[in-house]
């Protein structure tokens, strides 16, 4: 878990520092798509990455407090995951990214 640092002299890097990691962006637009989501369920929406891997980021979201996490107390466990009101702050961001990726993609044919 990344603490944003007073040293930071642009914004961008405490913003890259929240939520510059290598699944991070993919699990807050995931989250923005449908929440709450339990965990095996938004893990299979990002098959690439490791189970360990995928538990680091959203451990590092959830510190953050961009994500939050809900246990059930029930047998088997239930826990479910979704945006805090923090993390709902960044949407705007995210779909810009969405909006820019998705042009990018166009002007090269793909």
């Amino acid at each position: 878990m990344k603490k944003p640092s007073s040293s930071y002299r642009c914004p961008c890097g405490v913003t890259l520092s929240l939520i510059g990691g290598k699944y991070k962006i993919v699990i807050l637009w995931h989250l923005y798509q449908k929440a709450p989501v339990r965990f095996n369920e938004l893990h299979r929406l990002i098959p690439e990455a490791t189970t360990k891997m995928f538990t680091q980021q959203l451990r590092e979201l959830e510190a953050d407090g961009l994500v939050e996490r809900k246990a059930y107390p029930v047998i088997p466990p239930r826990v479910e995951y979704s945006l805090t009101a923090f993390g709902r702050s960044v949407l705007p961001v995210l779909e810009a990214m969405n909006e820019w990726g998705a042009a990018y993609l166009s002007a090269r044919g793909e």
